[in-house]
């Protein structure tokens, strides 16, 4: 009784544990692939599956996508430029059956044509395309990369260039290439302002040969702006200063010819010309 109990036990325990062994759960975001006896037998969906211990084996494919990051890569550019390159790519399969049977590993697979292809196109651009052109690079390093994962069941869905390190001595000449380009620049602008000026100014007193007493009001305007702020310096515009001349030169004359005709009125004479002059200021 003792020993046909024990060999009930022994069966239940080798039972339990071929049921155990039997067991696999494929997750919603994989896919099983069933190899019996090594030869393919189909690809499972998500679920409880049943396979025979010691005979099948179910490779379990994840089709979610992959982070990869491209470690940074010592490229020489078509310029003859030394530049360090780092990126990062996204893939995720697409064919479980062809992941599996197809390559060893996906994920190293991936990583060195990847940074293989980063090499070969950075290297064939020069320093200043690498620098302005990523999104170009970028499409075209998936593009080579899609045509080669293809036949392994990957589709590349994203490469992008992350850092691109420049040695010390290209720094500074960019640098100061940079701020060479920004003195140009300031230079033409206050050139072209200059410029510009130079011709308003010319239009302005163009206009006011025409028009004279335009210039007098340009005076007694500019007079007005210096006294706004309760400015004691007090400014005499030039074309006033000479009437004022004018106008002490005048009297000097007319009391040296009093001087000399003491007989004539100098008061007249001296009175009229000095009102026609305040007419004229």
């Amino acid at each position: 009784m003792d020993v046909l109990l024990g060999v009930v036990l022994i069966v239940v325990v080798v039972a339990v544990t071929l049921l155990a062994l039997s067991i696999r759960v494929v997750k919603q975001y994989e896919r099983g692939v069933l190899l019996r006896f090594g030869r393919l037998r189909g690809v499972r969906d998500p679920g409880l599956r049943f396979i025979i211990p010691f005979v099948d084996v179910l490779r379990r494919v994840s089709l979610r996508t992959v982070t990869m990051p491209i470690q940074s890569q010592g490229i020489i550019t078509r310029d003859n430029v030394s530049i360090d390159v780092a990126g990062v790519a996204y893939y995720h399969v697409t064919d479980a059956e062809k992941a599996v049977l197809a390559i060893e590993d996906v994920a190293a697979a991936v990583n060195q044509i990847a940074q293989t292809t980063l090499r070969n196109v950075v290297g064939q651009h020069s320093l200043d395309q690498a620098l302005s052109e990523t999104d170009g690079i970028n499409v075209n390093i998936r593009e080579i990369l899609d045509r080669t994962t293809t036949e392994w069941g990957v589709m590349v869905t994203l490469v992008e260039l992350k850092d691109i390190q420049l040695p010390e001595s290209m720094k500074r000449a960019m640098a100061r290439q940079a701020e060479a380009e920004r003195e140009k620049r300031a230079k033409i602008i206050a050139a072209e302002g200059e410029s510009a000026a130079a011709a308003a100014l010319g239009e302005a007193s163009d206009t006011m040969m025409a028009h004279p007493l335009a210039l007098q009001l340009r005076n007694l305007q500019s007079l007005v702006e210096i006294g706004v702020d309760k400015n004691t310096t007090v400014v005499f515009p030039a074309p006033l200063m000479s009437t004022i001349g004018d106008l002490g030169a005048f009297l000097q004359r007319e009391v040296r010819a009093a001087a000399s005709d003491p007989g004539a009125a100098p008061a007249g004479p001296v009175v009229a010309p000095l009102e026609a002059r305040r007419a004229q200021v």
